[in-house]
């Protein structure tokens, strides 16, 4: 899209036969004409810095995938700018599925995404709806999906791979932004070096009335008001000519209502805290998640040798607070629980032009994680005529539990000529956690390139994806037998790691100048496929597998980059589908483990087509230069939901959600001298009312509705 970058446009070519894309180091633009001067004539430092940002990127090449970017000036061209969330982002790239809690999909992949930050793989952590990383931070990212090179592997459906902002200017901006839905963020950040160190600080906080979706199609959501701050520092320190440290770290904090359905009455034989009725509208339920994150770096480039190695921690928590009585009055069951995770590691990737064409890179990676997992648990007893007999009773469940994971890879990237590129090598994945497991995967990409306005690239891959040990229950199901809380089966097997083989195979053409679209398939067969659920009331996921799945797709995209016109455009046409359930069979009923043991079902994420696409025009000279207008949109098919039969059976996932679309509009101004910008949003332009998910399906909670219109201001000033 944006900079032919957000639908791979012009880079795209660049990335897939090796070269380093001419993004890769620049600075943000200059605010100010004493600014542009400085970068017309950078100092020696700025120079040494530039130059390492190349070398690290040359360690993390993408030959053969799949690349779709976006730089932090095209984020700001978006309605929203950096004020909106990371999700709302990603929804812009192909193939990018929208879901309740501020989740996406990639390719019809439940999750599976590999964060990086300038290189070094950030943890996933437990956070559902929150979005720990904030568009602030970026000077800019790519998605990188596909039959990925060795070097990447646990997390396989996209790698999203982010540049942080690094300073340089000495400068900064403070901003206030809000509207619709009682929203409010003011933020800061600021960026600079002092002699052979570069720095950059951003923070944020954010408040509104709508921080989960809505549960239904109402404007405004009865308790769904969010608390959230955000703070990232980036550090860094030239050594010498060819080495150099840095310090990523950051820090969220956001804590979320849980909405309320409305006009709904709970009533009860047996009394709760002296109730035996409670409204819906009263409940009060409520989740904190808290991540923190830091990553330290070393970079060291000489000659035809490039390396770095770099050690991060990650802290992971969520705690949920349930409504003790309404729940147990509406649900039988109130559940306190609390969750969360250390994961220390380290990492090492290296690059060797050993001459003739040939490029090695390889490197390892460990981690260690531990979880605590405690839960608290208010229930009635069941009596002989199966319903609730007897004052509530609390079950308490506790744990704790260590992960290690370990990998190896190398790989060869081999100029065969100046049109064809094949890059090949393996790498080896360990796990061991609640099950120990391992695989040895080899990959393969070739790339031709027949002309300078045309490549064409074929990729295999086979993928070894853990699940993630983070959300994996200990809950001892027995404990539950005999009250409110039991399940429909005793059966809990521990779910297992997902084995993909991956096929990919795509072109590219530059139709004229400006103008590049492009083309791209995949099959992917699994076993033991990894998909998540919504069991319970708190927002916590719970992996399972089906034991085998099949998920294939097409994606179309398309840019026009000329001048101050930038158009883009994305569709995709998906269908992932699995067959037996083969772990945590206790979230399920009986009826749907039976029918999905000889049946392929479609998997609850899954969304036949999807699309997005967007416009933007900025005012370079006269009197409405600083001027930029832009709209984007997101098309969705639907997601799945059950299907009712007329005989009173269900097919699970049988059903597809109503098709929808919600069109925005920016527009934004900045006086260039004293550097003060404001800008206006509209978000769901035309109010189109919206269902994400029914509350029906596989492992889905509560229904969920988008967002109504929008009206949003907001006024920055440089600093």
């Amino acid at each position: 899209m944006f900079s032919g970058r957000l639908l791979a446009g012009t880079a795209l070519a660049a990335l897939l036969l090796g070269a380093t894309p001419a993004f890769a180091a620049d600075p943000a633009p200059a605010a100010d004409p004493g600014q542009a001067d400085a970068a017309a004539a950078p100092s020696p430092i700025v120079v040494t810095a530039r130059r390492l940002d190349e070398a690290r990127s040359a360690i993390q090449k993408s030959l053969g995938a799949d690349s779709y970017g976006i730089t932090n000036a095209e984020i700001q061209a978006l309605p929203g700018g950096d004020n909106q969330q990371f999700n709302q982002i990603m929804l812009q790239l192909p193939g990018v599925v929208q879901d309740g809690f501020g989740q996406f999909h990639v390719r019809d992949d439940h999750a599976n995404l590999q964060y990086r930050i300038n290189g070094t793989i950030l943890p996933e952590g437990l956070a559902v709806f929150g979005q720990t990383l904030s568009p602030r931070l970026i000077d800019h990212f790519d998605l990188l999906t596909g039959a990925l090179p060795a070097q990447y592997g646990l997390r396989t459906a996209g790698v999203i791979d982010i540049h942080t902002k690094s300073g340089f200017s000495n400068g900064g901006e403070v901003s206030l932004y809000g509207g619709s839905h009682d929203t409010i963020e003011p933020s800061i950040e600021y960026g600079g070096s002092t002699g052979k160190t570069n720095y950059f600080v951003s923070a944020d906080y954010r408040h509104d009335a709508l921080g989960i979706e809505n549960v239904n199609s109402a404007r405004s959501a009865v308790h769904d008001a969010t608390d959230q701050f955000q703070g990232f520092v980036y550090l860094d320190r030239i050594l010498s000519d060819s080495d150099r440290i840095s310090f990523v770290g950051g820090y969220s904090n956001q804590w979320f209502q849980i909405p309320n359905p409305v006009g709904l009455t709970a009533t009860s034989a047996i009394p709760v805290a002296g109730q035996t009725s409670y409204a819906s509208d009263a409940l009060n339920e409520r989740q904190l998640e808290r991540t923190g994150f830091g990553q330290i770096s070393f970079l060291h480039d000489s000659g035809p040798l490039t390396l770095q190695l770099g050690g991060f921690a990650r802290y992971s928590g969520l705690t949920y607070r349930p409504d003790t009585v309404g729940e147990l009055l509406f649900n039988g069951l109130a559940q306190q629980a609390f969750k969360n995770d250390m994961a220390l590691g380290l990492q090492g990737d290296a690059s060797w032009r050993v001459g003739g064409g040939h490029t090695l890179r390889f490197g390892g990676f460990v981690q260690h994680d531990h979880t605590i997992s405690d839960t608290t648990t208010a229930v009635f007893p069941i009596g002989e005529d199966g319903n609730p007999n007897g004052a509530a009773q609390t079950i308490v469940d506790n744990g704790t539990k260590s992960a290690v994971m370990f990998s190896a890879y190398v790989q060869d990237e081999w100029q065969l000529s100046s049109k064809v590129t094949v890059n090949y090598g393996g790498r080896f994945d360990y796990y061991d956690a609640y099950r120990q497991e391992n695989q040895f995967s080899p990959r393969v990409n070739f790339v031709w390139q027949p002309g300078a306005s045309t490549t064409f690239h074929l990729g295999y891959a086979r993928y070894f994806s853990p699940p993630p040990f983070e959300l994996v229950a200990n809950t001892s199901i027995a404990r539950f037998v005999g009250t409110t809380g039991a399940s429909s089966s005793l059966i809990d097997t521990t779910p297992r790691a997902e084995r993909q083989h991956y096929f990919d195979l795509g072109v590219q053409r530059k139709l004229a100048p400006g103008l590049t679209v492009g083309l791209d398939g995949y099959y992917r067969l699994s076993r033991h496929m990894i998909d998540e659920g919504q069991f319970g009331a708190p927002i916590i996921l719970t992996p399972f597998n089906y034991a085998f799945g099949r998920v294939r797709g097409i994606n179309l995209y398309g840019n026009f980059q000329r001048g101050p016109w930038l158009v883009y455009g994305n569709f995709a046409v998906a269908k992932a589908q699995g067959r037996q359930i083969e772990s945590s069979e206790f979230s399920f009923s009986a009826d749907d483990l039976a029918y999905i043991a000889s049946h392929y079902i479609y998997v609850d994420h899954d969304q036949t087509y999807t699309g997005s696409a967007g416009a933007s025009y900025a005012f370079k000279d006269g009197a409405l230069s600083g001027l930029k207008l832009g709209s984007s949109m997101i098309y969705g098919s639907g997601l799945r939901a059950d299907l009712a039969l007329p005989d009173g059976s269900t097919v699970p996932n049988g059903a597809r959600l109503p098709a929808y679309a919600q069109f925005n509009l920016a527009a934004s101004y900045k006086w260039a001298k004293p550097g003060v910008e404001i800008r206006f949003d509209v978000t769901n332009l035309f109010d189109a009312r919206y269902e994400i998910r029914d509350g029906t399906g596989v492992g889905v909670g509560a229904p969920q509705w988008g967002p109504r219109r929008g009206f949003f201001f907001g006024i920055s000033k440089d600093i």
